[in-house]
Parts: C-alpha cells; structure tokens; sequence
C-alpha cells in the first residue's frame, strides 16, 4: 500500500518535461537548435544540483515520438546533439556516480546513437549516485501500448494468468520497470500540459508548471521547488489525521 508521504519530505524522483528551448533561442534572434544547445548544457547542472536537493531519480523527457513532426533539419540537428551530448559527457558522469538509462522506442533511432546509448547504460550501470533517465523518442500512451504487448504475449504464452492481471501488473512491463514513480513533475516555459509523458507513472505525482525556459531554468530554481514540495501533503485518496 502507498503510504502517505508527510510534510517535510522533499521528492526522491523528480521528472522534468524541458520545454522553452526553440523560443528561448528565438527571443534571441538565433536557429531554433542554438536554444536546445543552450539546454543539453543545463541538463549537466540540474544533475549535479539532485544530491544537495535530495532526488536520487532524475527522469528528462528530451525527445517525444511526437516530436518527428517537426521539420527535418531541427530533427537531424537534435539527432546529432545527442550522439554529441553522449559523447561530450560519458566520462563527467562517469566520474560524477551517475547510473544512466533511457527510455522509449528505440527502433526509429539511428544505429549510431543506439550504440551510444547502450554503451553509455552498461559504462554506468554500476554508479550509485544519481540516476538519471533520458526519454529519447518516448511517449507515454507508446510506452503503455508497447507494455500491453509484451503483457499480452506473455498471457499467450502461459507465463502469466489473465486473472492475476491488476494494477501492479503492468508497471512490472513499463520502459520504467526498475525505477520508482516520480513525486515531483516539472514543467518549464509557462504550457500547463503533459504532454504525453509519464502517464501511468504520475497518476500521484505534483505537478510544477514554472514560466522559466529551459535554457534559463538553474539549480537555485530546482532546489526552491523542490523543498516546496516538502510543504505538500500528499494522500493518495486517503485522509490524513
């Protein structure tokens, strides 16, 4: 059973949807992919900000299956930043105890980056600090779609009983099977949405929607939202004496 979590306690796993990129990068007079440069470089300082602020778990969501609609050279350019991104940073989170892991549909990405990820999950699988995950080509109705399958195969294979089939079931198929579920979600650049992110996974969770933009968005903010949620008394549907 969830138990309530009481004022004073501060979030162990913090999500965080990093909006604002392309028109931070406009508000400047500058190409859309300078603004997601600016942000792959704030990811770094919001990580090294989760010890002092007490999050183990950092889930960002940093490319939606959605975002293939966009145009084909802002799609290729944050293609390559993120084979860049992983590349420039293995070792730093390496050296810093960060546990990396991604999450979403893998398949449409290119052979390359796939590589990069997988290297870059077993170089750090061992790190007991932080653990950050990466939502690259995610959605969250993709993510339970793709869940149900696997569940669904495994009812039709024998290895599991339809009628033992609840609510604690599917979470066991979910890209985030091993992590818990996240206290604290934040969303930058002023839209008061999901977007598709973590459906099932934040049916509990706080939600912030702060008018910074990504690129602006700096550790001293997340450490005031953060112990803001210490203040919060979450119930879960039940009532607190």
């Amino acid at each position: 059973m969830i138990k309530p979590i009481r004022e004073g306690k501060g979030p162990r796993h913090v999500a965080i949807i990093m909006d604002g990129n392309g028109r931070w990068a406009t508000q400047k007079g500058k190409p859309r992919l300078f603004g997601h440069h600016a942000g792959a470089k704030r990811v770094r300082e919001i990580v090294e900000a989760c010890p002092d602020a007490g999050v183990k778990y950092l889930t960002i969501f940093a490319f939606s299956t959605e975002n293939w609609k966009r145009t084909q050279s802002e799609v290729a350019g944050l293609m390559s930043l993120f084979r860049r991104y992983i590349s420039r940073e293995a070792q730093s989170l390496l050296k810093e105890n960060v546990q990396v892991r991604f999450i979403g549909d893998r398949i449409k990405l290119d052979d390359k980056l796939v590589t990069l990820m997988d290297d870059l999950e077993l170089m750090t699988s061992h790190c007991t600090g932080v653990n950050l995950t990466i939502a690259i080509n995610y959605g969250g109705r993709d993510e339970v779609a793709r869940a149900t399958r696997r569940l669904a195969q495994d009812v039709a294979d024998g290895r599991l009983d339809p009628r033992a089939v609840n609510e604690e079931t599917l979470p066991r198929y979910l890209d985030t099977c091993v992590l818990p579920d996240p206290d604290l979600v934040i969303r930058t650049s002023g839209e008061a949405r999901i977007s598709n992110f973590l459906l099932w996974q934040s049916a509990y969770a706080e939600y912030e929607f702060i008018d910074t933009l990504w690129p602006d968005f700096t550790a001293a903010e997340f450490a005031q939202l953060t112990k803001a949620f210490s203040g919060r008394d979450r119930r879960f549907g039940a009532v607190i004496a």
